[in-house]
Protein backbone atom coordinates (compact mmCIF):
# COMPACT_ATOMS: atom_id res chain seq x y z
CA UNK A 1 0.00 0.00 0.00
CA UNK A 2 1.11 3.58 -0.81
CA UNK A 3 3.31 5.52 1.87
CA UNK A 4 1.12 8.62 0.18
CA UNK A 5 -2.44 9.46 0.55
CA UNK A 6 -4.85 8.89 -2.11
CA UNK A 7 -8.12 10.37 -1.18
CA UNK A 8 -11.74 9.05 -3.35
CA UNK A 9 -14.29 11.50 -2.72
CA UNK A 10 -17.56 10.41 -3.52
CA UNK A 11 -20.45 13.30 -3.18
CA UNK A 12 -22.68 15.26 -5.49
CA UNK A 13 -22.11 16.08 -9.28
CA UNK A 14 -20.94 19.85 -8.46
CA UNK A 15 -18.34 19.04 -4.96
CA UNK A 16 -15.33 18.73 -7.89
CA UNK A 17 -15.72 21.92 -9.08
CA UNK A 18 -15.78 24.41 -6.25
CA UNK A 19 -12.70 22.69 -4.12
CA UNK A 20 -10.28 24.15 -6.21
CA UNK A 21 -8.07 21.33 -7.44
CA UNK A 22 -4.66 22.26 -9.09
CA UNK A 23 -4.01 20.39 -12.08
CA UNK A 24 -7.47 18.89 -12.63
CA UNK A 25 -8.41 16.98 -14.87
CA UNK A 26 -11.37 14.81 -15.88
CA UNK A 27 -10.28 11.14 -17.09
CA UNK A 28 -12.66 8.42 -18.23
CA UNK A 29 -12.06 4.67 -16.21
CA UNK A 30 -13.80 1.55 -17.52
CA UNK A 31 -14.81 -0.98 -15.47
CA UNK A 32 -15.82 -4.92 -16.10
CA UNK A 33 -18.12 -4.18 -13.59
CA UNK A 34 -20.61 -2.27 -15.70
CA UNK A 35 -20.20 1.52 -16.42
CA UNK A 36 -19.55 3.64 -13.58
CA UNK A 37 -22.09 7.08 -12.48
CA UNK A 38 -19.07 9.42 -14.20
CA UNK A 39 -15.76 9.86 -15.55
CA UNK A 40 -13.16 10.82 -12.30
CA UNK A 41 -11.98 14.56 -11.70
CA UNK A 42 -8.91 14.45 -10.24
CA UNK A 43 -6.12 16.37 -9.18
CA UNK A 44 -3.69 18.12 -5.75
CA UNK A 45 -4.76 19.99 -3.13
CA UNK A 46 -2.19 21.35 -1.36
CA UNK A 47 -0.04 18.18 -1.53
CA UNK A 48 -2.82 15.21 -1.28
CA UNK A 49 -4.16 13.99 -4.73
CA UNK A 50 -7.98 13.86 -4.55
CA UNK A 51 -10.46 11.46 -7.01
CA UNK A 52 -13.64 12.48 -6.87
CA UNK A 53 -16.46 10.68 -8.77
CA UNK A 54 -20.02 11.82 -8.32
CA UNK A 55 -22.51 9.20 -6.98
CA UNK A 56 -25.82 9.93 -8.95
CA UNK A 57 -23.86 11.38 -12.51
CA UNK A 58 -23.40 14.71 -13.83
CA UNK A 59 -26.69 16.61 -13.73
CA UNK A 60 -28.11 13.93 -10.55
CA UNK A 61 -29.36 11.93 -13.54
CA UNK A 62 -28.85 8.35 -11.64
CA UNK A 63 -31.45 7.11 -8.70
CA UNK A 64 -30.05 5.52 -5.97
CA UNK A 65 -30.95 2.08 -7.10
CA UNK A 66 -29.48 2.64 -10.30
CA UNK A 67 -26.21 3.78 -8.97
CA UNK A 68 -23.45 0.97 -10.30
CA UNK A 69 -22.02 0.57 -6.79
CA UNK A 70 -19.59 -1.91 -7.73
CA UNK A 71 -18.31 -0.12 -10.51
CA UNK A 72 -18.01 2.86 -8.48
CA UNK A 73 -15.70 1.49 -6.22
CA UNK A 74 -13.61 -0.96 -8.76
CA UNK A 75 -13.01 2.50 -10.78
CA UNK A 76 -11.74 4.12 -7.84
CA UNK A 77 -9.76 1.32 -6.83
CA UNK A 78 -8.01 1.27 -10.41
CA UNK A 79 -7.40 4.89 -9.90
CA UNK A 80 -5.31 3.87 -6.93
CA UNK A 81 -7.28 5.60 -4.20
CA UNK A 82 -6.01 4.89 -1.02
CA UNK A 83 -8.85 5.93 0.91
CA UNK A 84 -12.55 7.00 0.61
CA UNK A 85 -14.79 9.81 1.83
CA UNK A 86 -18.12 10.20 1.08
CA UNK A 87 -20.73 13.09 0.95
CA UNK A 88 -24.42 12.65 1.62
CA UNK A 89 -27.44 14.54 2.72
CA UNK A 90 -29.17 13.15 5.30
CA UNK A 91 -32.40 12.77 7.19
CA UNK A 92 -32.12 12.76 10.95
CA UNK A 93 -34.14 10.57 13.02
CA UNK A 94 -32.69 11.99 16.20
CA UNK A 95 -33.71 15.29 17.74
CA UNK A 96 -30.11 16.60 18.42
CA UNK A 97 -29.14 16.09 14.78
CA UNK A 98 -30.47 19.25 13.85
CA UNK A 99 -30.94 20.25 10.01
CA UNK A 100 -27.82 22.06 8.95
CA UNK A 101 -25.41 19.38 11.38
CA UNK A 102 -23.07 16.84 10.23
CA UNK A 103 -22.87 13.56 11.37
CA UNK A 104 -19.63 11.31 11.06
CA UNK A 105 -21.58 8.44 10.82
CA UNK A 106 -20.16 4.77 12.50
CA UNK A 107 -22.66 2.02 11.87
CA UNK A 108 -25.24 1.36 9.08
CA UNK A 109 -28.85 -0.56 8.77
CA UNK A 110 -29.17 -2.05 5.59
CA UNK A 111 -32.84 -1.97 4.47
CA UNK A 112 -31.81 -2.12 0.33
CA UNK A 113 -33.00 -4.71 -2.09
CA UNK A 114 -31.94 -5.63 -5.14
CA UNK A 115 -28.38 -4.03 -5.27
CA UNK A 116 -25.58 -5.85 -6.40
CA UNK A 117 -23.58 -5.51 -2.94
CA UNK A 118 -20.93 -7.80 -3.35
CA UNK A 119 -17.86 -8.03 -5.75
CA UNK A 120 -17.82 -11.93 -5.45
CA UNK A 121 -19.95 -14.85 -5.97
CA UNK A 122 -20.60 -18.11 -7.40
CA UNK A 123 -17.54 -19.44 -8.34
CA UNK A 124 -15.10 -17.42 -6.38
CA UNK A 125 -16.47 -16.97 -2.58
CA UNK A 126 -15.74 -14.42 -0.31
CA UNK A 127 -16.69 -13.31 3.17
CA UNK A 128 -15.47 -9.69 4.45
CA UNK A 129 -15.66 -8.40 8.37
CA UNK A 130 -18.36 -5.75 8.56
CA UNK A 131 -18.65 -5.07 11.99
CA UNK A 132 -16.79 -2.03 12.34
CA UNK A 133 -17.77 -0.70 8.82
CA UNK A 134 -15.86 2.58 8.93
CA UNK A 135 -12.57 3.35 9.33
CA UNK A 136 -12.51 5.77 12.74
CA UNK A 137 -9.56 7.77 12.01
CA UNK A 138 -11.02 9.28 8.44
CA UNK A 139 -14.39 9.46 10.90
CA UNK A 140 -12.51 11.42 13.32
CA UNK A 141 -10.67 13.72 10.67
CA UNK A 142 -14.07 14.70 8.79
CA UNK A 143 -15.36 15.06 12.58
CA UNK A 144 -12.35 17.64 12.88
CA UNK A 145 -12.39 18.95 9.86
CA UNK A 146 -16.32 20.00 10.18
CA UNK A 147 -15.63 21.95 13.73
CA UNK A 148 -12.78 23.52 12.19
CA UNK A 149 -15.60 25.31 9.92
CA UNK A 150 -17.84 26.12 12.81
CA UNK A 151 -19.82 23.75 12.06
CA UNK A 152 -21.95 21.07 14.56
CA UNK A 153 -20.61 17.34 14.07
CA UNK A 154 -21.72 14.45 15.69
CA UNK A 155 -19.42 11.42 16.01
CA UNK A 156 -21.15 8.50 15.94
CA UNK A 157 -24.08 7.81 13.97
CA UNK A 158 -26.19 5.00 13.06
CA UNK A 159 -27.70 5.04 9.01
CA UNK A 160 -30.21 3.43 8.11
CA UNK A 161 -29.88 3.00 4.27
CA UNK A 162 -33.63 2.69 2.45
CA UNK A 163 -34.07 1.54 -1.16
CA UNK A 164 -36.20 4.49 -2.03
CA UNK A 165 -36.53 6.63 -3.90
CA UNK A 166 -39.27 7.35 -2.07
CA UNK A 167 -39.02 8.89 1.38
CA UNK A 168 -40.13 6.62 4.58
CA UNK A 169 -43.30 6.65 5.66
CA UNK A 170 -44.50 8.10 9.14
CA UNK A 171 -44.44 4.25 10.39
CA UNK A 172 -41.09 3.49 8.82
CA UNK A 173 -39.64 6.13 10.21
CA UNK A 174 -40.62 5.83 13.74
CA UNK A 175 -39.89 1.78 12.76
CA UNK A 176 -36.33 2.92 12.18
CA UNK A 177 -35.71 4.98 15.42
CA UNK A 178 -36.86 2.45 17.64
CA UNK A 179 -34.01 0.15 15.78
CA UNK A 180 -31.71 2.68 16.66
CA UNK A 181 -31.05 4.44 13.50
CA UNK A 182 -30.06 8.15 13.90
CA UNK A 183 -29.84 9.44 10.15
CA UNK A 184 -31.64 8.10 7.35
CA UNK A 185 -30.44 7.85 3.49
CA UNK A 186 -30.50 6.40 0.54
CA UNK A 187 -26.75 5.65 -0.92
CA UNK A 188 -24.52 4.40 1.71
CA UNK A 189 -25.06 0.96 1.18
CA UNK A 190 -23.84 -1.26 -0.71
CA UNK A 191 -21.80 1.27 -1.26
CA UNK A 192 -19.55 0.83 2.13
CA UNK A 193 -19.48 -3.01 1.63
CA UNK A 194 -17.83 -2.68 -1.43
CA UNK A 195 -15.36 -0.18 -0.34
CA UNK A 196 -14.62 -2.88 2.70
CA UNK A 197 -14.18 -5.69 -0.23
CA UNK A 198 -12.14 -3.46 -1.77
CA UNK A 199 -10.14 -2.89 1.01
CA UNK A 200 -10.36 0.65 0.65
CA UNK A 201 -11.02 2.72 3.98
CA UNK A 202 -14.35 4.21 3.83
CA UNK A 203 -15.83 6.96 6.30
CA UNK A 204 -19.26 9.03 5.49
CA UNK A 205 -20.34 12.46 6.44
CA UNK A 206 -23.62 13.21 6.61
CA UNK A 207 -25.61 16.35 5.91
CA UNK A 208 -28.54 16.50 8.49
CA UNK A 209 -31.54 18.22 5.63
CA UNK A 210 -34.68 17.19 7.53
CA UNK A 211 -36.47 15.20 9.96
CA UNK A 212 -37.40 12.74 7.75
CA UNK A 213 -41.41 11.94 8.36
CA UNK A 214 -41.23 10.61 12.43
CA UNK A 215 -42.64 13.76 13.84
CA UNK A 216 -45.79 15.09 13.59
CA UNK A 217 -46.20 18.37 11.16
CA UNK A 218 -42.51 17.55 9.72
CA UNK A 219 -42.07 15.45 6.40
CA UNK A 220 -39.22 14.97 4.16
CA UNK A 221 -40.16 18.14 1.53
CA UNK A 222 -37.59 17.85 -1.30
CA UNK A 223 -37.84 22.14 -1.41
CA UNK A 224 -36.52 22.24 1.77
CA UNK A 225 -33.84 19.57 1.77
CA UNK A 226 -32.45 21.46 -1.41
CA UNK A 227 -32.56 24.88 0.33
CA UNK A 228 -30.12 23.26 3.51
CA UNK A 229 -28.07 21.48 0.58
CA UNK A 230 -27.92 24.65 -1.20
CA UNK A 231 -27.09 26.58 1.78
CA UNK A 232 -24.16 24.30 2.73
CA UNK A 233 -22.23 23.67 -0.50
CA UNK A 234 -19.59 26.01 0.11
CA UNK A 235 -19.26 24.68 3.61
CA UNK A 236 -18.79 21.48 2.66
CA UNK A 237 -15.74 22.74 0.25
CA UNK A 238 -13.70 24.14 3.29
CA UNK A 239 -14.89 20.88 5.05
CA UNK A 240 -13.08 18.73 2.21
CA UNK A 241 -10.00 21.47 1.78
CA UNK A 242 -9.74 21.65 5.52
CA UNK A 243 -9.92 17.45 6.10
CA UNK A 244 -7.14 17.31 3.13
CA UNK A 245 -4.80 20.52 4.66
CA UNK A 246 -5.04 17.86 7.90
CA UNK A 247 -3.72 14.77 6.52
CA UNK A 248 -0.61 13.68 7.46
CA UNK A 249 2.46 14.17 5.18
CA UNK A 250 2.46 9.98 5.22
CA UNK A 251 -0.08 7.69 5.49
CA UNK A 252 0.25 5.15 8.25
CA UNK A 253 -0.95 1.33 7.06
CA UNK A 254 -4.93 0.85 8.34
CA UNK A 255 -5.73 -2.71 9.29
CA UNK A 256 -8.26 -2.05 6.27
CA UNK A 257 -5.64 -2.35 3.87
CA UNK A 258 -5.74 -5.95 4.12
CA UNK A 259 -9.35 -7.06 4.79
CA UNK A 260 -9.26 -9.57 2.58
CA UNK A 261 -5.95 -11.74 3.87
CA UNK A 262 -8.41 -14.51 5.34
CA UNK A 263 -11.54 -13.59 3.34
CA UNK A 264 -10.98 -15.70 0.61
CA UNK A 265 -13.17 -19.13 0.86
CA UNK A 266 -12.70 -20.47 -3.04
CA UNK A 267 -9.60 -23.03 -3.31
CA UNK A 268 -7.85 -21.95 -6.06
CA UNK A 269 -8.24 -24.64 -8.44
CA UNK A 270 -11.73 -24.03 -8.44
CA UNK A 271 -11.86 -20.38 -8.92
CA UNK A 272 -13.95 -18.84 -11.80
CA UNK A 273 -11.05 -17.19 -14.44
CA UNK A 274 -13.73 -15.08 -15.75
CA UNK A 275 -14.90 -13.44 -12.21
CA UNK A 276 -11.09 -13.96 -11.07
CA UNK A 277 -9.89 -11.43 -13.85
CA UNK A 278 -12.63 -8.95 -13.02
CA UNK A 279 -11.63 -8.90 -9.67
CA UNK A 280 -7.81 -7.76 -10.77
CA UNK A 281 -8.23 -4.18 -9.18
CA UNK A 282 -10.52 -4.89 -6.35
CA UNK A 283 -8.35 -8.24 -5.20
CA UNK A 284 -5.76 -9.05 -6.97
CA UNK A 285 -3.48 -8.77 -4.15
CA UNK A 286 -4.72 -12.06 -2.66
CA UNK A 287 -5.74 -13.71 -6.19
CA UNK A 288 -2.35 -13.93 -7.44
Amino acid sequence: MSEHWHIGVIGGSGLAAGIGLDDAQDIAVSSPFGEPSAVVTTGRLGGVRLTFLPRHGAGHHIPPGAINYRANIDVLKRCRVTDVIALSAVGSLDETMQPGHFVAVDQFIDRTMGRENSFFGPGLVAHVSLADPVCPRLAAALADAAEGEDAVAHRGGTYVAIEGPQFSTRAESRMYRGWGGQVIGMTAMPEARLAREAELPYALLGMVTDYDSWREGDEADVAAILDVMHRNVALAHRVVRRFAAALPKSRPPSPIDRALDHAVMTAADARDPALAARLLAVAGRVLG
